[in-house]
């Protein structure tokens, strides 16, 4: 199994989104959003994970962070998308000098 990090970005009371690194390579994100009696999570993966290695993150996913949490479950429902960054995005990276923003938004 690989040795699987998981770095908390984000918490809310209701969900959390982690980095995912394999030693000092990031290698995805996860998204996990807690209901009453379901975990959902978003799991993205770059391009050349296996289908055995995105189910063995998977089960890492869900041995140390979703039943480590204090939210029973009946369920943990995972949606993979895989593929490559393109970038992180703010609005400041959309910004245009002296532009204002519009009013009553």
């Amino acid at each position: 199994m690989a040795d699987y990090y998981f770095e908390r970005d984000v918490r809310t009371p209701h969900s959390e989104a982690y980095i995912i690194t394999d030693g000092d390579q990031a290698i995805g994100r996860v998204d996990l959003h807690y209901t009453h009696s379901l975990v959902h999570a978003t799991l993205c993966v770059g391009e050349n994970m296996t289908q055995e290695g995105i189910q063995e993150l998977i089960e890492a996913i869900d041995e140390e962070l979703v039943m480590s949490a204090d939210t029973p479950r009946d369920d943990f429902v995972v949606v993979v998308h895989q593929g490559r960054e393109v970038g992180i995005f703010s609005d400041q990276d959309f910004e245009v000098e002296g532009e204002e923003e519009p009013q009553g938004m």
